[in-house]
């Protein structure tokens, strides 16, 4: 039995469309709210089932769509009512993470918070839950804190963090001072950063004690803080929120906690990482999505779909099948088809990243209805 950490509360961002897995993955329904890995849980289900033990599942606050309301309740029932904090539109995460910070410092004043990502795959939850620990003993000494993945490869689809000295916190050995992040590598660059042993893939998991990191955004964004600690102050207070969402928040600025936190608090030295073990996958387009069904393995060909119905003939890749339709592949290399009532998508897995240019081009020409 794991207890819970005190003193945390567990912050999911479920927000996003997923726009590298269309046409799997729409507005609405966004790819935490799939079964990626054929485990019978939603990304979303899975995330909450990995946090609950470690925050408690009344500790446990979701930002998420409007338009998503009703889909998360009904997968996560034991999610409480004033734990549900929903966005009118999307502002990206620094205003999703630092809202819920605001809320919560508000109900508890030294309360410290980690941000973890609906819509990633983990394996290994004792390493999690020792890393989170880690990173929560760190948090107490005021630093933000991420965790960092040991590279089993040098991909280019992630970013990654350069980590400098231990900070030789007692109760959290191996935590390390972060040098810079550092954006999506080019292949000879990330073949370099393996091999130096001082680069960490950028999992984007965050872990601060609330009023630190609200100290971080008011310094280096003082009119996006204004706006989340107005919006903070009438939260619990159902009669009054409408009005101040309805007039705050569309006028929020839409940035990356990475750019806005992550980056200046590494060059100020307030930033640790904690090098963590534990399998991790963003899912970030079907080629990732093909490897993690395949365990790896090039030349299997993965299916996703309750009623696919595949015939391979000597081919690799991924078929994910919303239809039923019979889909037959003979003698085609690493490809990647995806099968659904309204769209179909057929590509490589060289070219998966790719796919979002067909996402800004649908909504360029006005198909919302396939969006």
């Amino acid at each position: 039995m794991t207890t819970p950490l005190e003193r945390f509360y567990a912050v999911i961002p479920a927000g996003g469309i997923g726009s590298r897995l269309w046409p799997l993955s729409r507005a609405d329904a966004p790819k935490f709210l799939h079964d990626l890995t054929g485990s019978g849980s939603t990304l979303l289900r899975a995330t909450w089932d990995r946090l609950a033990p470690i925050a408690g599942d009344q500790r446990i606050m979701v930002v998420t769509g409007r338009a998503h309301r009703a889909a998360v309740e009904q997968q996560l029932p034991d999610l409480a009512d004033a734990n549900v904090v929903l966005e009118s539109e999307p502002r990206d995460s620094t205003a999703a993470i630092g809202l819920a910070a605001a809320i919560l410092v508000r109900r508890e004043p030294d309360v410290i918070v980690g941000s973890f990502a609906a819509d990633h795959v983990i394996r290994g939850d004792r390493l999690f839950r020792a890393a989170v620990a880690q990173a929560v003993t760190a948090a107490e000494e005021r630093y933000i804190v991420t965790i960092g993945i040991q590279p089993t490869e040098p991909a280019i689809g992630f970013g990654y963090i350069k980590s400098a000295r231990d900070l030789g916190i007692r109760g959290a050995e191996g935590v390390m001072l972060v040098d810079s992040f550092v954006e999506k590598p080019d292949l000879v660059t990330a073949k370099r950063y393996v091999s130096s042993g001082e680069h960490l893939w950028n999992a984007g998991m965050f872990i601060s004690r609330a009023d630190v990191l609200l100290e971080e955004i008011g310094r280096q964004k003082p009119e996006l803080l204004a706006g989340l600690l107005e919006l903070a102050e009438v939260w619990d207070d159902a009669a009054a929120r409408g009005p101040v969402v309805d007039r705050v928040w569309p006028a929020l600025e839409k940035i990356a906690i990475d750019y806005s936190v992550a980056e200046p608090a590494a060059a100020a030295g307030r930033m640790a990482v904690v090098p963590a073990h534990f399998d991790w996958d963003d899912v970030g387009d079907f080629a990732s999505l093909a490897k993690l069904n395949s365990g790896g393995r090039k030349s299997d060909l993965a299916i996703l779909g309750e009623n696919a119905r595949v015939l391979s003939d000597a081919s690799s890749g991924i078929v994910v099948s919303q239809t039923g339709r019979v889909i037959s592949l003979i003698g085609v290399q690493d490809i990647v088809v995806v099968d659904t009532p309204d769209a179909l998508l057929v590509t490589t897995s060289a070219n998966a990243q790719r796919v979002k240019s067909v996402v800004d081009a649908l909504k360029l020409s006005g198909r919302d209805d396939v969006l």
